[in-house]
């Protein structure tokens, strides 16, 4: 069996475009240059790994498994490369780069700071839930990952670089919004917008009630912070962001955050990396400008009592 690194590029563009013309655009290649790869690789390995099924083309059981291996393998080699390059400088290379949705709100500041540094070097960012982005570094798919809470079963790093405090917010003319200060026994009589089961936020929430024998009325769960926060603006309920989530909205009016005793929740945002990775030296550099970018506030962000 002879399977080339080309051969796996091809097939990884291919099977994530379910494409040939795209997977080919992707590649720089014409479409004849791109099926002629896919059709070698199918006769090494013997087996169908994309199939046309209506309009449609889709990656076989063969092909799914195959494909795990493609990008583990494509990981290692940009891992080799990223090495080798870290030697020459940082005359070129990127970082890649998974937040969770939420870190989406301030990451962009750190990456414009990294690239007026830097303007030679490209971010490559993913934005995900949790498990797309934990997903994505047991894989070994990321350099660095930037979640609120370092992920469970994964040997990582993980370096405090920002405070994440958790606020319960309010349309403007809920009753509590304009309150002085609200009991955090109230809440168990008002209604909750709250996200998915495995969030973050979520659990910490749930977390904090349950220390105090709450238990929140949840009105809906949905699967975004920008979801939660249209349905808290429409009067569904009360909701638990991220305070870096939502600063717009509060100075426009749309929204209030809710002064509960026991809140803020102080969390932290966290820049994770695999344990015994060795980074680039472009993503290295670009771990050493967030944290830098973020630390005098990290440092002089007062920490709220309640």
């Amino acid at each position: 069996m002879h399977v080339t690194l080309r051969h796996l590029q091809v097939f990884d563009r291919v099977a994530h475009h379910r494409s040939v013309s795209r997977a080919a655009e992707a590649l720089h290649l014409t479409q004849p240059a791109v099926s002629m790869q896919l059709k070698q690789l199918e006769g090494q390995i013997g087996l169908k790994l994309i199939e046309q099924v209506g309009k449609r083309l889709e990656v076989t059981e063969a092909g799914e498994e195959l494909w795990m291996h493609a990008r583990r393998v494509q990981a290692e080699m940009e891992e080799l490369l990223s090495a080798m390059r870290a030697r020459r400088g940082m005359q070129r290379g990127r970082v890649r780069l998974a937040v969770v949705a939420t870190a989406n709100y301030f990451v962009p500041q750190a990456i414009a700071a990294f690239r007026r540094r830097h303007p030679s070097l490209a971010v490559e960012l993913v934005v995900g839930n949790r498990q797309v982005v934990f997903d994505r570094l047991n894989d070994n798919a990321i350099d660095l990952a930037i979640a609120g809470q370092p992920p469970d079963g994964v040997a990582c790093t993980a370096e405090p670089f920002l405070d994440n405090p958790l606020v319960v917010i309010a349309a403007p003319e809920h009753a509590l919004s304009g309150r002085k200060r609200v009991g955090l026994a109230e809440l168990a009589l008002e209604p909750f917008v709250l996200r998915e089961p495995g969030s973050g936020t979520r659990a910490a929430l749930l977390r904090h009630l349950s220390s105090h024998s709450i238990e929140p009325r949840i009105a809906a769960e949905l699967p975004t912070v920008e979801a939660v926060k249209q349905a808290v603006q429409a009067g569904l309920g009360l909701g638990v962001v991220s305070a870096q989530s939502v600063e717009l909205e509060v100075s426009a009016g749309r929204l209030t955050i809710v002064p509960v005793s026991g809140f803020p929740l102080l969390r932290q945002w966290y820049v994770i990396q695999r344990t015994g990775k060795t980074l680039s030296a472009a993503a290295e550099a670009f771990r050493s400008t967030l944290v830098a970018h973020y630390a005098k506030s990290a440092r002089t962000r007062s920490r709220p009592h309640g």
